[in-house]
């Protein structure tokens, strides 16, 4: 009965020994696997053997911000804009912001493309054919990057104001999709001559031709109608990023010329 008894315990014993080694076995290999960076993460602010060929460049390394500087300025801002984690970030501190940013370069017949991520209420916008005016300052058409909360979005013509729409010229279609808060979506911009499109998450969602009678009758409409010269006309600009002191982000902006 006692060597029954001595077998049981010395069974028990061995099972609780060889779960305890699969329990930490199971344990490092999750550590392991979590160290690791996503497939998402390290995927970022890269361009695939085609996109190369087809002669896509990054405007943003996911590092630094070479090629961008403050609007009418030499140098980036020092404050309001961060890099994190491979991703670009208006990030206002305690209400101070770094201002708008653009890119050293100018374009003229182009495709842009980037990812954004809004936040609550968040205002932002990506402005191309950016450039200064004789009457008005710097201006350039937007690509609107707007939360529906936003008290803008109420404001314009038509829901010009709301986001993906050419800011207060031309609404976007309203089959329009937007990923929800929290969530990556991707804006496309293409110009080749005076034709431009907006596109939304692999949808087109505006087409204009800046040269057209309608799209002169939408200027002056706006709030644009008395700049010099007549607001979009110019062929060539910086690419812009607007900082409306909301947390807004950015990753993968890349762009190719078009020939």
């Amino acid at each position: 009965m006692k060597t029954r008894i001595l077998t049981i315990i010395l069974l028990f014993s061995a099972l609780f020994v060889f779960s305890a080694c699969a329990s930490t076995e199971s344990r490092g290999q999750k550590t392991e696997q979590s160290a690791q960076p996503s497939k998402e993460t390290a995927s970022i602010n890269t361009l695939s053997s085609r996109e190369k060929t087809d002669g896509w460049k990054l405007l943003f390394d996911g590092k630094e911000m070479t090629g961008w500087v403050g609007v009418g300025k030499k140098t980036f801002p020092v404050q309001g804009w961060k890099v994190m984690d491979g991703i670009l970030i208006v990030n206002p501190v305690k209400g101070q912001q770094g201002g708008d940013i653009m890119t050293v370069a100018e374009y003229s017949d182009f495709e842009l493309s980037m990812d954004f991520m809004l936040t609550r209420a968040s205002n932002s916008g990506i402005k191309y054919f950016f450039s200064k005016y004789e009457k008005g300052g710097w201006l350039g058409l937007e690509y609107q990057l707007l939360d529906g909360a936003h008290p803008d979005a109420k404001l314009g013509r038509d829901g010009n104001r709301t986001v993906a729409s050419l800011y207060d010229i031309k609404p976007a279609s309203n089959d329009k999709v937007v990923n929800p808060l929290g969530s990556w979506n991707t804006a496309k911009i293409v110009a080749k001559g005076k034709h431009i499109e907006h596109w939304l998450n692999g949808k087109k969602v505006i087409e204009a031709d800046r040269d057209s009678e309608a799209f002169k009758n939408l200027v002056i409409q706006s709030k644009y109608k008395d700049s010099v010269p007549a607001f979009g006309s110019p062929d060539k600009g910086h690419i812009m990023l607007q900082d409306h002191g909301d947390m807004v982000y950015f990753r993968n902006i890349k762009i190719r010329e078009l020939k």
